[in-house]
């Protein structure tokens, strides 16, 4: 007997060790050391940009037949896969968003890393968008790695992501299973040497530049929706268009707006960039009603910089969407719906952009702060996602993460980014203390960001460097009953949180930066 219990006791006490070491490993610092801490204002006046933009749609990946069409592979409705490399395995692309076990059937419109990278003669930085739902802080840092071997020069690169809920999975929440990691590694990879390569090509397509800005408030306002009370909107339009400071040839465009990227809803199965597809392509190349061209296009490369879009900013299948110029309403989640989309946001864009009021900046400075900060990680699905491996996120101290905020000004611009989804009364205004909230408190991010940032025109970039859920208000946060304006069950926004310290933090941390940018 007594064999036998120090037998079990030996065995219990190897679990437990095995247990410790594996954590220790699972929460294991990626990156032990990185810090960034960049404070830097250029000393001239001229700036050379450059853009680029590289295809990264996946290739070669194993698709599938839906046989009740209700977008999850599941092998026992009679779902099957075509085995293209006979591995007996399906090697699928898992859409990220909405939810588990939605593989990718086919390409509707490929995905891109765009990128523009700002040369002061003492001051460079890069900005590259992907389209992806987001991009860990650590893979980030790891990316960074990999473009200044070849750019060693540039003194910052932020990488954020429109937040397409039609792209592969990099977060590895998405997959096909709730315990099983949706990234594929080759893809990964790809993705990385994608943004490389176009930083890289941004890099040698520079010219010297001038700057125009310009911002619509009132007209993209039908086109999103707020899900989740106040209703506080990051709708309007802030554009930045870069000319060729020569030949006056637009070398790219910034489109900076509030939006989820998932008009084509749940039910698609199909790789997209959603709605910025074809506002990209129409802002570039111009938008055509049959064979005629209605408006021209700037040409040069067009980005798409998402903003705060906490709460949920989205354009939710109860919503009509209209195609400018033939009227034709869309009720339903569809391709036609989203591309409708797009050419109201192209038109829109494209009207402001022909609008001579805004005047060229000829000379403008280049300054940057940034800094890494550390995030507290109360979330217990994220606890036990990061150790069983379908997050691939290391923490800096017990319960805490690396991320990072940051801000950048050229001219009259400031450019602030943080690296999620920001619940917009942090940035304009409105913060509530509702009835039935957890911590019954006063609101705690205040004042307004959009008060404090300095410059006429003021962009929010948020899924840069990091993506961390939702960044919901302190005095709204309302994970436990009684509920928050009538709610039946948690929020949402709560279950996709690190948790209530997050909104104060990064709000109190873009504070400072942009006071010491000031």
């Amino acid at each position: 007997m007594k064999k036998l219990l120090f037998g079990i006791l030996i065995v219990l006490a190897a679990l437990i060790l095995g247990t410790w070491l594996y954590s220790l490993h699972q929460f294991r610092d990626r990156h032990p050391g990185y810090v960034i801490d960049i404070n830097l204002k250029s000393s001239q006046n001229v700036i050379l940009a450059g853009f680029a933009k590289v295809d990264i749609t996946p290739q070669g990946f194993e698709t599938w037949t839906d046989a009740n069409g209700d977008s999850r592979y599941n092998p026992e409705d009679g779902d099957t896969y075509v085995d293209a490399n006979g591995n007996g395995k399906f090697d699928a692309i898992w859409l990220a968003g909405f939810h588990n076990s939605r593989p990718a059937q086919g390409v509707l419109d490929p995905l891109w890393a765009r990128a523009v990278v700002f040369d002061a003669g003492d001051v460079k930085i890069a900005l590259c968008v992907i389209d992806m739902i987001g991009f860990g802080n650590d893979e980030v840092i790891a990316t960074r790695k990999l473009i200044t071997e070849k750019n060693p020069e540039l003194d910052y690169v932020i990488i954020a992501s429109t937040h397409v809920h039609s792209s592969p999975d990099l977060i590895g929440q998405w997959g096909p299973s709730d315990y099983a990691r949706g990234v594929n590694l080759d893809y990964l990879n790809q993705v990385q040497e994608g943004i490389r390569y176009a930083v890289n090509e941004a890099s040698k397509s520079l010219r010297p530049a001038v700057f125009r800005f310009a911002e619509e408030p009132e007209k993209l306002k039908p086109l999103v929706g707020d899900t989740r009370p106040p209703m506080v909107f990051d709708a309007s339009l802030r554009l930045m268009q870069v000319l060729d400071a020569e030949t006056g040839v637009t070398l790219g465009t910034l489109m900076n707006w509030g939006n989820h990227p998932e008009t084509l809803w749940s039910d698609n199965i199909q790789i997209s960039s959603d709605f910025p597809d074809p506002w990209r392509n129409m802002v570039e190349n111009g938008i055509s009603d049959g064979d005629s061209m209605v408006i021209e296009g700037v040409g040069g490369v067009a980005i798409f910089l998402n903003g705060a879009i906490g709460g949920l900013m989205t354009t939710h299948p109860e919503m009509s969407v209209s195609d400018p110029y033939s009227g034709q309403a869309f009720e339903r989640q569809s391709p036609e719906k989203m591309r409708a989309q797009g050419k109201e946001l192209a038109k829109i864009t494209l009207e402001t952009l022909n609008d001579t009021t805004w005047k060229p900046e000829a000379e403008v400075n280049l300054s940057v702060r940034a800094k890494s900060i550390e995030l507290k990680m109360d979330n217990g699905l994220f606890h036990l996602a990061a150790f069983l491996g379908v997050f691939d996120r290391g923490f800096t101290s017990w319960k805490y993460i690396r991320s990072e905020v940051s801000a950048w000004t050229l001219g009259p611009a400031t450019f602030v980014h943080v690296p999620g989804e920001l619940y917009p009364e942090i940035l304009h205004g409105g913060v509530e203390s509702p009835s039935g909230a957890d911590f019954g408190i006063e609101p705690v991010e205040v004042p307004a960001l959009q008060t404090q940032i300095p410059g006429r025109f003021k962009f929010l970039g948020g899924l840069s460097n990091d993506m961390i859920g939702y960044i919901v208000p302190k005095s709204q946060w309302d994970a436990e009953p009684p509920f928050t304006y009538d709610y039946k069950s948690r929020p949402y926004g709560e279950i996709n949180s690190l948790g209530p310290e997050t909104a104060p933090k990064i709000h109190s941390e873009i504070l400072k930066i942009l006071k010491e940018l000031d």
